[in-house]
């Protein structure tokens, strides 16, 4: 049997670029555990695109610069929040503050958090403007736990056991990503490397109480291998990046599997607005066989609908030679209510707004 030797180092930057010195070691895959590429449905990389980027459109504080990224969100306010990895591509022994409010006009308004992080990720905003953040590495005592804000900066809720990673209802072992419905439901996503035998969504009550969870790591329909993102429409269905397994799973609230979808491409960030609209982030997309096989399919952002599973819009992913780089582009995404997209990015340590031009 043909088998691929891969490093941690590179599999760990799945949704983080680089890893810590203690992710590198080596272990063997098999050709038949990588994921089989989405299929191509008919020129998965034509759709138009009516965007246009804007770069330059945050203010950092003076002195301060951007790290990588996974995690940005936008307030009721039209406040853009950011979640950076304090300055790096790691918040371990570091107290700058990494998340970070910008104004509608991407001017700096304050920054909160230090101290508390290993290596922030997943990130969400609810009807209260409460801003939820994951933390998605254990190292040094520290870690893999899940933290509410306050808007002002306010530790108002923990889940999660620091330091100690585990699969418990008190513990989590690689949390990528935190949703919270209308109701106050909390979902979090558990499980960034694969064939970890981990890949859960694990559901609490709005005070923290464990409620339970689901989702089995593997790659039959239902199955889940690297949840990396969640998003809910407008039905109260819980669409999942079920990023290793090259497609986007829907399940009800209980965790009843609805469907999967390919066509959005390998999803890293998802989001869907008051309209149903659905936003992928495809930030992994690669030819060569290893990390990424996704054949066919060119990494960038992927706008449809939530109800149909029409893709009607594509952002490509403007690296000329993607496949050289763990990630790129886009990882995570957020949307504004006037359309405008924010996609947050780990190579480029930086965070794109993407408006419409036409």
């Amino acid at each position: 049997m043909k088998t691929l030797m891969v490093a941690a180092l590179a599999l760990a930057a799945l949704g983080g670029g680089l890893c810590d010195a203690a992710m590198a070691q080596r272990v063997t895959y098999t050709l038949e555990m990588l994921p089989p590429p989405g299929p191509l449905r008919s020129a998965p990389n034509s759709h138009p695109n009516p965007y246009a980027a804007d770069a330059g459109f945050f203010r950092m504080p003076a002195g301060r610069v951007m790290g990588s990224t996974s995690a940005v969100a936008v307030d009721s306010k039209g406040h853009v929040w950011v979640a950076e990895r304090c300055g790096a591509n790691s918040c371990a022994g570091s107290s700058v503050n990494p998340i970070m409010e910008f104004d509608g006009e991407g001017n700096f308004i304050r920054n909160f958090g230090g101290g508390l992080t290993v290596f922030p990720h997943g990130f969400f905003i609810d009807h209260e403007d409460n801003v939820w953040l994951t933390d998605a590495r254990v190292a040094g005592g520290m870690g893999g736990q899940v933290f509410k804000f306050s808007p002002d900066g306010q530790l108002l809720l923990t889940l999660g056991t620091k330091g100690v990673a585990g699969t418990t209802p008190a513990t989590f072992t690689e949390p990528n990503a935190v949703y919270v419905s209308k109701e106050g439901t909390i979902f979090v996503a558990d499980g960034h490397t694969p064939y970890r035998n981990i890949a859960r969504i694990v559901k609490f009550a709005p005070d923290g109480r464990y409620l339970g969870e689901f989702g089995k790591a593997g790659r039959a329909r239902g199955e889940l291998e690297v949840p990396h993102a969640l998003a809910m429409d407008s039905k109260g269905r819980l669409f999942v990046a079920d990023r290793w397994n090259n497609r986007i799973s829907i399940f009800t609230q209980d965790g009843e599997f609805i469907d999967a979808w390919t066509q959005f491409g390998r999803p890293s960030g998802i989001y869907i607005d008051a309209n149903d609209v659905l936003y992928s982030a495809d930030s992994e997309s690669r030819r060569p066989v290893g990390y990424g096989f996704n054949p066919g399919w060119k990494r960038g952002i992927r706008i449809g609908s939530a109800i149909t599973g029409k893709v009607t819009a594509f952002i490509a992913d403007p690296e000329p030679e993607p496949d050289r780089y763990a990630t790129s582009s886009a990882e995570g995404i957020w949307v504004d209510r006037s359309g405008v997209i924010y996609g947050a990015q780990v190579k480029e340590r930086s965070v794109i707004r993407y408006f419409r031009a036409r």
